[in-house]
Formats: structure tokens, sequence, C-alpha cells
């Protein structure tokens, strides 16, 4: 006679020695699943985009925030040129503010109109969205005193010019700068023919 083998269903049981390494095992892949989603970069940290807006103290070399690679290239060149030359005499140039998004500009300007009571006494200090050379990456402005001071005296060589009497921190490319000297200042935004428009 034949012999089949029973068709009751067969339980493993796992030893009890195992059981601990099988939790062990299956927490650790938990764990090590999670630090690869956690870790993963979201699509914000990979590229830069954003509004304009900078963090305190951002470098010249900031590739990480669209007000600093939205720049116009050969201002962005020009600026990290004259930021490493002034390393040699003790001074860090920061980026305060450079390329704005036309919303984060407006936003400037309702805050300028709110704090100076008037939009004639913000143009002073803020241009339009249309008008901004922010929004166009062609100005960057700088701090601390020390560096917008020391832009003053050698930023020419770069072709870095400060446009307004009463911005002390603004600066913009002007390329023939370096042979002829900067431009003469405008008193303040609202007598550049460029915010007039």
């Amino acid at each position: 006679m034949a012999s089949f083998p029973s068709s009751r269903p067969t339980r493993h049981r796992l030893r009890p020695a195992v059981v601990p390494l099988v939790l062990l095992l299956v927490a650790l892949i938990g764990v090590a699943g999670s630090r690869v989603v956690m870790s993963t970069p979201s699509s914000d940290a990979a590229s830069p985009v954003g509004d304009g807006e900078l963090p305190d103290g951002t470098s010249a070399y900031d590739d990480a925030h669209a007000g600093v690679t939205e720049l116009d290239p050969d201002l962005l060149r020009a600026l990290r040129r004259a930021a490493t030359d002034a390393v040699d005499d003790d001074v860090d140039i920061v980026v305060n503010s450079g390329w704005r998004s036309p919303e984060y500009q407006q936003r400037l300007l309702d805050e300028a109109v709110a704090t100076y009571g008037s939009r004639a006494e913000a143009a002073r200090w803020v241009a339009t969205p249309e008008t901004s050379p922010h929004v166009s990456g062609d100005a960057v402005d700088v701090g601390p005193a020390d560096a917008a001071a020391w832009l003053a005296t050698h930023g020419a060589r770069y072709g870095l010019c400060r446009i307004y009497d009463n911005e002390p921190w603004h600066y913009e490319l002007r390329p023939d700068a370096a042979d002829r000297g900067c431009p003469p200042r405008y008193p303040d935004p609202t007598h550049d023919p460029r915010t007039r428009r």
C-alpha cells in the first residue's frame, strides 16, 4: 500500500531563539527605510527657487538661494571676485538682498508704504516690481557697513557701483567703471529715470 502525505497542513514553529532575531531584523529594516525617506531631498532643497528672500549672513557664493543664483551672471561674477579680494582686508561681503520675485518686491513696497506713510516717500527706498533692478537680477544689496564701505572704495575695479546716495548698500554692475570710474549717483531711486516708467 502506498503512503501519501497527510492532507493536514504542516505548521512550522519558530524556535524561541529565532523570534527575537526576526523582530530585530524587521525593526532594523523599518529604521533604515525611514531614514531613506527622511533624507531624500525635497524639490525645494534641490533647486534654488523662491521669492528671493535671503537668510541673514548669506554669502556671495551661496548656491542654494535664488536671491543669489538668479542674479545677472556678470554681476554675480564681479561680486564673487570682490568678495574674494575683500577677505584679504578682513572684510566679509554678505548679500542682504539680490534677485527678487515681483511678488516679493511688491511686498517690500507695501511694507515701505506702511512704514513711511505714503507711496511717494516709500518710492525713495523701494521701487515697483516693474522698475526694480532687483527683479531683473541687476542689483545687489550688501552688508554689513564695513563691506559696503569696502565696495565704495574698491568696487569700481570690479565694475560694482553704488547707485543711490541714500542707499550705501545698493550696488549694480557698470562694466566701464574699471576704466572710467562709477557714474554719478542719484540722490535716491525717485531721481533714477528707470524707476519713473
